[in-house]
């Protein structure tokens, strides 16, 4: 039986965040709450990924892993920020600046895995997953300004996950589809926005509602295609069990 030596990644990533979280502390006076949703973030992150590495037998993070860690640790200092913005004014020009750079860093991770042959399972579930909880913290931090029905643009990933614990056929793999890209790239566009004050308050409230549109369009498409699916599978395993289809097989 082989062993796989721990990777250092997930304790240099939960270090790093401590760094961050202390520089943001110092700098732009974190909350003692924003510094404790920071750690408490750091240390869920460290979880995920020894974990997700064990799992995957893999010795080390790989370049595109180190992209998205590097992603993940700007989300904890994000997450501290919001969390302060909540009883304390924060630094709208720090807060943009850093989910901007979490934000342009989507895809980069995704190229590097292709270009040096390096991608995996855990890196696409890694990413996937640091993107929608960006877009979830973003979301919260737009509902505290412009109405918290905006913050069902970062929850409408993880409310299909739970509706997916009682209806398993909502697992099933999705086909590819461009236009889901573009939907996910508009959320972070429009939050990014919002978060920045870049236009008047009626029209980026336009832009969130059109992004929540665009969201709630593409769930419910592909939510329909994965019903229609799960019957076309259901209807092809009662035919093939039903009595004397054995018999005909044979």
């Amino acid at each position: 039986m082989t062993t796989t030596t721990p990777s250092r990644g997930p304790v240099a990533g939960l270090a790093l965040q401590v760094v961050l979280l202390a520089t943001l502390f110092v700098t732009l006076g974190l909350t003692p709450e924003g510094l404790l949703s920071g750690a408490v973030y750091g240390l869920a992150l460290f979880a995920f990924l020894a974990t997700g590495l064990q799992r995957a037998a893999m010795a080390k993070l790989g370049p595109a892993n180190t992209v998205t860690l590097a992603r993940a640790i700007l989300v904890g200092g994000v997450t501290a920020l919001v969390v302060t913005s909540f009883s304390h004014p924060v630094s709208t020009p720090a807060l943009v600046a850093i989910a901007g750079v979490a934000l342009a860093l989507d895809g980069v991770d995704g190229q590097v895995a292709r270009r040096t042959g390096s991608t995996s399972a855990l890196g696409a579930r890694f990413d996937m997953e640091i993107d929608a909880f960006l877009i979830l913290v973003l979301s919260v931090y737009a509902g505290d300004r412009f109405g918290w029905w905006t913050v069902a643009l970062g929850a409408y990933r993880y409310l299909f996950v739970a509706a997916s614990w009682a209806l398993p056929w909502l697992n099933a793999a999705l086909p590819p589809k461009f236009s889901r890209k573009v939907v996910a790239a508009l959320q972070g566009v429009v939050l990014a926005v919002a978060t920045a004050h870049l236009l008047p308050y009626t029209v980026t409230t336009a832009a969130l509602a059109v992004a929540f549109l665009s969201l709630t369009w593409s769930f419910g498409r592909d939510t329909g295609w994965l019903y229609r699916a799960g019957r076309v599978r259901e209807a092809a395993r009662v035919r093939w069990s039903a009595p004397g289809q054995a018999a005909l097989v044979s």
